[in-house]
């Protein structure tokens, strides 16, 4: 490819009960350094993730994800993280945590269009 650049993406995961390390794929987050892109896209299955957890609580997920989604677009509505550089931002995002929403190990790739391969690993790897 032409004009492709390197990305590098992790899946996000909802663990209910993180001593048994058993989750849920609830969304992708998608870097590229040389498209200063930073994105993530995620859904949140009410009955899926009741099923597989009845003491989920679900507005909570659901405020972790927003507040993700606010450092990922940057600025003061991110707190003090959004205000990073976009790979820093990315590092803490992806980093290893034991709390109730955690990401998958990097993988990269090579595309053209970071958007795209977010909507096609997201399609993949949650829906």
């Amino acid at each position: 490819m032409q004009d492709s650049v390197t990305y590098e993406y992790a899946t996000i995961r909802v663990v209910p009960r993180v001593e048994r390390e058993e989750f849920i794929n609830v969304g992708v987050i998608l870097f590229s350094k040389r498209k200063k892109f930073l994105s993530m896209k995620y859904h949140i299955d009410d009955m899926r993730l009741k099923a597989f957890s009845n003491e989920i609580d679900l507005d909570s997920i659901a405020d972790y994800l927003a507040a993700w989604e606010l450092i990922c677009h940057g600025g003061t509505n991110g707190g003090k993280i959004g205000q990073l550089d976009i790979p820093s931002r990315f590092r803490w995002l992806t980093a290893s945590r034991s709390t109730i929403i955690q990401s998958s190990k990097i993988h990269p790739g090579l595309c053209v269009d970071p958007e795209k391969v977010l909507e096609e690993l997201f399609n993949r790897n949650v829906l």
